[in-house]
């Protein structure tokens, strides 16, 4: 019997190269830490292309590497259609890149694949993470803060049903 395809969510913001891509080395490294890396697969993307192929913002990375994580591999992708297709998952950083991925859906099955990160932080104050793009390292470190609590929440979400389905080929 083989293993079955590993869990494959996608983080979406604007450009890819800020709040994105700390939830994509967040949830990789939430995965790895529970033993489950090589059943959840972490990606993240844009909706713009204006940074397409550009490593993560400076600030993006000193803050994941404030907090002991990588990110030095990561280049900006942009969503497409096929995102769809190729993404169990796809999370929306804040409400207006949840409307453009909305828009972008070709199918009921795929907008249902669509969700907000904040939605699963049960004291988050805003369903948007805010984009931290035009302000210091400070705001980094807070925006990483919110993502890493939402990721929390989103994996403790994902675990259990990643756990059974490879316990069921065990």
């Amino acid at each position: 019997m083989t293993d079955p395809d590993p869990f494959r969510v996608i983080f979406v913001c604007t450009g890819n190269i800020c709040r994105s891509p700390m939830a994509e080395v967040v949830l990789r490294a939430l995965s790895a830490q529970r033993g489950l890396g090589a059943r959840v697969i972490s990606r993240s993307a844009g909706t713009g292309d204006w940074h397409v192929g550009e490593r993560a913002d400076g600030r993006t990375l000193d803050a994941l590497s404030r907090r002991g994580l990588d990110g030095s591999t990561h280049r900006a992708k942009q969503f497409s259609a096929a995102s769809f297709a190729e993404n169990d998952l796809i999370v929306a950083l804040d409400r207006t890149h949840e409307r453009i991925l909305r828009a972008w859906a070709r199918s009921e099955d795929d907008e249902g694949k669509v969700t907000l990160l904040r939605a699963y932080d049960p004291h988050a104050s805003s369903m948007d993470v805010p984009d931290p793009y035009y302000a210091g390292p400070a705001m980094f470190d807070s925006v990483l803060g919110m993502i890493e609590t939402a990721t929390r929440g989103l994996f403790a979400q994902l675990e259990p049903a990643v756990r059974a389905s490879h316990r069921r080929l065990a």
